[in-house]
């Protein structure tokens, strides 16, 4: 039985402590804050609950992969799902609306037909087909596999851009976000509804790889689904499984350092002094100055950390209304900018956006409101990180905040009248809360761009030195960081030779 040091209780650092602890493992997690969860937060007030992370699950299959590996009862067991069908409604600057049905590629086509005008409907389908064939050509190597070592052949984009030929000048094919929507999609809404699946995940649509059509295309082919309760129910899932498989965990315990001791990693040194020793180490945050004993971990030629792919945080309003949900509400509402290059130019450029893309959640969930005549509402932007941009200037929080209301006006009639209590989260608490510099939520792995939006791999080079969660291979979101907890067990227990479940 070796024993294991896990540094933070997000939900991949807690899935590889669980899949440890079932190997046999003696397995502690230590943990900066008073609880579990990471960047899945919650924030109640007055018998209003709120997420404080992400508000919908996608790819199910992993979290459910977990609960069948770590104990008898299923996910479904332990939390709540619920389908949220339409799985989104998008308000475009035109005026046009259009509700898109849950994992349903045909619904979708439809949909887009009778909105946005006949044909949309197939440009959609189409760009869908070759976002298929990107997720067949690096769904193992990207997402399943630990990060091989020869990981510079993902630097090429798995995306079949069409070709196209122009006269008098040269065939062009689209290596972006932004070329795909703007040469294959050929239609402004079309483009800044593939840019907001792209900016929601914290990538800038004009330097993304053409291959985060992998985003799109994992949602409206695995779904959209809603914990009931919150998506907190999820974290307390797990982490309770973790319990239940006898996993210690040690809160208020911030580790400083990890200790190296004949050449390979060998305990935690914790901010009180107290050194505790281990066989390995699974580190769940940011890899950080000072915190790994030799940065030379990663080698001059390994992947680095985010390297060419600009950081973004979360700008959240949480809102407590008075007045029942409508019977016919759409659970999340995305209200897309007029002025879609500038936001990105302001977010990626580290300024607040004039003009931002909101998201409005809205869940037919009893438990987070005192009351049926009650209902809680969530608005979320994508914006620059703490650092370029002063969150904790109140100024500057209310004005956005503002602005934000104003723009959520349009999927919330009468929404500003309605406001009981708001409450105003941004990157600098998610600094404060989680530890993540600039308060960054990590966006996924892609393939292609040279492999600049690679993260680092599971394994390092400081023999017994792990990497699991959002900064680490396969990347940010619930199904990666989930993914990263699965690969880190594997190599722990398997060793180098790991290859992923098959």
């Amino acid at each position: 039985m070796a024993r294991i040091a896990v540094i933070g209780a997000g939900t991949g650092a807690m899935a590889a402590a669980a899949r440890l602890a079932v190997a046999g493992e003696k397995v502690t997690v230590y943990e900066r804050s008073a609880g579990y969860g990471g960047s899945v937060g919650r924030y109640e007030h007055e018998g209003f609950v709120f997420d404080t992370g992400p508000g919908l699950l996608h790819l199910p299959a992993v979290q459910r992969d977990l609960f069948v590996k770590t104990g008898k009862e299923s996910l479904e067991q332990s939390v709540t799902l619920t389908q949220v069908d339409p799985a989104s409604r998008h308000l475009f600057p035109d005026g046009t609306a259009v509700s898109l049905p849950n994992a349903s590629r045909a619904g979708v086509a439809t949909a887009l037909d009778a909105a946005l005008g006949a044909g949309s409907g197939e440009r959609w389908s189409d760009f869908m087909d070759r976002a298929r064939d990107a997720w067949d050509r690096s769904r193992r190597p990207l997402l399943e596999e630990p990060l091989r070592a020869d990981h510079q052949v993902l630097g090429r984009d798995p995306y079949p851009a069409v070709r196209q030929r122009r006269l008098l000048r040269p065939a062009r094919q689209a290596s972006t976000v932004a070329e795909i929507g703007a040469w294959e999609l050929a239609d402004g809404r079309l483009a800044a509804l593939l840019d907001g699946y792209a900016l929601a995940h914290g990538l800038d649509p004009r330097t993304a790889p053409a291959s985060a059509a992998l985003v799109p295309y994992m949602e409206q082919t695995f779904g959209s689904w809603y914990v009931m309760g919150g998506m907190r129910e999820l974290a307390r899932a797990v982490y309770e499984r973790c319990v239940a498989r006898r996993v210690e965990f040690v809160f208020g315990a911030e580790v400083v350092r990890v200790v190296e001791k004949d050449g390979r990693a060998a305990g935690v040194e914790l901010a009180d002094g107290e050194v505790a020793g281990a066989d390995r180490v699974v580190l769940g945050v940011r890899p950080r100055a000072g915190l790994v004993p030799d940065q030379r971990a990663w080698g001059a030629d390994d992947v680095p950390v985010r390297a060419g792919a600009g950081a973004a945080g979360r700008f959240t309003v949480l809102l407590s209304l008075r007045g029942a949900r409508e019977a016919d509400t759409v659970h999340r509402t995305v209200v897309h900018s007029a002025e879609g290059t500038a936001e990105q130019e302001a977010v990626f450029g580290g300024r607040v956006a004039g003009h931002p893309t909101v998201t409005v959640l809205r869940p037919d969930d009893p438990a987070t409101r005192p009351d049926p005549e009650h209902e809680a509402v969530t608005l979320t932007a994508t914006v620059a990180p703490q650092g370029p941009v002063d969150w904790r200037d109140a100024q500057v929080r209310q004005r956005f905040a503002d602005a934000l209301v104003e723009r959520a006006g349009a999927a919330v009639p009468g929404l500003r009248e309605r406001i009981l209590h708001t409450e105003i989260r941004t990157p600098a608490e998610t600094e404060a809360e989680t530890g993540a510099e600039g308060g960054a939520v990590p966006p996924p792995a892609l393939a292609g761009a040279d492999g600049a939006y690679l993260h680092p791999g599971n394994a390092t080079r400081l023999p017994g030195l792990y990497l699991a969660g959002g900064w680490a291979h396969p990347g940010g979101g619930l199904p990666h960081a989930g993914m990263s907890g699965t690969l880190v067990a594997g190599l722990v227990v398997e060793g180098e030779g790991f290859r992923g479940s098959r």
